[in-house]
């Protein structure tokens, strides 16, 4: 009896053995080439916004090549401010209350703009002078400017800086509209005679191509300059596209 217990025992552990056996997973061919796949899909997400990023960059660098020439290509364009004794221009306001020129005096003013060959009328400029400090030894004043250049249908240049009577000097040109808008650079003053005839010669970045209206041979700047009399005028084809009066 004790022999066929036994031996029933061995029997029911191999065939648990055997069950255990035929239980456990096995790898097919099949599993081993199935595709990966990311069981997260935060590193999936992850994943796409660093591709996406990546063509964002690419794209931007491609636009800004584009714009290069025109952010460092440098236009210059002369024009002449002429006072001719018929705007009221300059009025000078004496805030300092002194008999001679004083920090704090105003000089508002306006006079006509022409191209620089001076065969047409453009516009004017309009502004303001603060002065600073009156020169005795160079016979002149220094003065901070705020102004603008009007060029009709073309839009405007705003300017800033100082303004001196006795020598040329340079200001900051700060912004303009129309066809200026988005323009930087500087602008170079020239004194011919004070306050009645100044050159400007602008060197401007940052604009698409000035129209050929405005981009002449300046007649070189003399005490003798004079406006062409058609320009004077104002007559047909000697003005901008209303031009500002």
């Amino acid at each position: 009896m004790a022999t066929a217990s036994s031996a029933s025992a061995a029997l029911r552990t191999i065939s648990s053995s055997a069950k255990l056996t035929s239980s456990f997973p096995t790898t097919t061919a099949s599993q081993k080439i199935r595709p990966f796949k990311l069981p997260n899909p935060l590193i999936s997400q992850s994943l796409k916004l660093s591709t996406s990023t990546s063509s964002k960059s690419f794209y931007c660098k491609s636009q800004s090549s584009s714009t290069d020439s025109t952010t460092t290509k440098v236009q210059e364009l002369s024009v002449y401010e002429l006072n001719e004794r018929d705007r009221g221009s300059p009025a000078y306001l004496r805030l300092s209350q002194k008999s001679v020129n004083s920090l704090g005096d105003l000089v508002p003013f306006s006079n006509k703009l022409y191209t620089g060959d001076l065969k047409k009328r453009i516009g004017i400029t309009a502004g303001l002078c603060i002065l600073i400090k009156h020169e005795e030894e160079k016979k002149g004043d220094r003065y901070e400017a705020i102004y603008s250049f009007y060029f009709g249908d073309y839009g405007h240049i705003a300017v800033q800086g100082s303004y001196l009577t006795y020598e040329d000097t340079y200001l900051a040109v700060t912004g303009g509209s129309g066809i200026f808008a988005g323009v930087s650079g500087q602008v170079k003053l020239q004194q011919i005679i004070f306050p009645f005839k100044l050159f400007y010669t602008f060197y401007l970045k940052g604009i698409p191509d000035l129209p050929s209206e405005l981009m002449v041979t300046a007649v070189p700047p003399s005490p003798t300059v004079e406006p062409a009399p058609e320009a004077k005028a104002c007559e047909a084809g000697a003005t901008v596209k209303n031009f500002t009066n």
